[in-house]
């Protein structure tokens, strides 16, 4: 069992710095245009980046209410370039469900 006071999700702090390192940049595809229809932005964010801290940037970057984040791990590919064998980078998604009532312009920036 541990000893120190259990931190609440909506507790977490996150520093001024990291708020803007969160939010990688928008993912701007066909599915998630549809997703955008239900309250949905989808984020590229930092493979070490948590749920909670997602939630406390998005909200205070972007001045909206968020109910949900979900986060999925895409591996990188191997690509072959010129008979030379490379990998894509592992990368790591974010859709972030508003409120009703609050949304976000992706193509605005911040």
């Amino acid at each position: 069992m541990s000893k120190g006071r259990a931190v609440r999700k909506d507790e977490i702090k996150v520093s001024e710095a990291r708020k803007y390192d969160l939010v990688v940049s928008p993912v701007v595809t066909e599915k998630t245009t549809f997703a955008s229809e239900h309250n949905q932005v989808v984020f590229q964010v930092p493979l070490d980046a948590s749920k909670p801290e997602i939630k406390a940037a998005v909200e205070a970057l972007f001045k909206v209410k968020v109910e949900a984040v979900n986060t999925l791990r895409a591996k990188g590919k191997i690509k072959r370039f010129r008979g030379i064998i490379g990998r894509r980078p592992d990368t790591k998604k974010a859709y972030v469900t508003l409120a009703e009532g609050h949304s976000i312009d992706v193509t605005t920036g911040v």
